[in-house]
């Protein structure tokens, strides 16, 4: 059976309320957020205005997203100068997985940040999030442990690098 083909595009304001359904559903709902993170997660609106928020469409409907976020933007925390881009609050429907939706959403952020010059994307995830630590490893990401950080007590994330050129 064919795998309906992926869309990525940019996020328009009627898609807010979708992504923010999904995003909390993921995030609480696996348990990688807690009540701190939640107004964060649900604020489509903030990472539209301060990052580029990109969808994947498949089969006729939102299947996944995230945000891509430029140096000077608040959702780029892990990146050291302006020659480094961030993904952050990367999404996909459970039961769209193994479908391609993860890869072509960080492929889509990384062909972006190459063509606005960026030389490095850098993300941060959890420890355990161990299909993202796949997928990360098969594009070519590597670890750094060098810039793994703790956003609040309790909390320590894992950071990974892509060289862009």
């Amino acid at each position: 059976m064919d795998q309906p083909a992926i869309s990525v595009r940019p996020a328009v304001p009627p898609d807010y309320d979708a992504i923010r359904e999904l995003t909390l559903a993921v995030y609480l709902g696996e348990g990688w957020a807690d009540e701190r993170y939640t107004a964060s997660l649900a604020d489509v609106e903030d990472r539209a205005a301060h990052a580029e928020l990109l969808v994947a469409d498949s089969d006729g409907s939102l299947s996944g997203a995230v945000a891509l976020a430029w140096h000077s933007s608040t959702y780029a925390e892990v990146t050291r100068d302006p020659t480094e881009a961030a993904f952050r609050m990367l999404v996909v429907r459970p039961e769209s997985r193994g479908r391609g939706i993860g890869r072509a959403l960080v492929l889509a952020c990384v062909s972006r940040a190459r063509m606005a010059g960026a030389k490095r994307m850098v993300i941060s995830t959890e420890p355990l999030m161990y299909a993202a630590h796949r997928l990360y490893d098969d594009l070519g990401f590597r670890r750094a442990p060098e810039r793994d950080w703790s956003p609040h007590a309790g909390v320590d994330l894992l950071c990974y690098v892509l060289e862009l050129t």
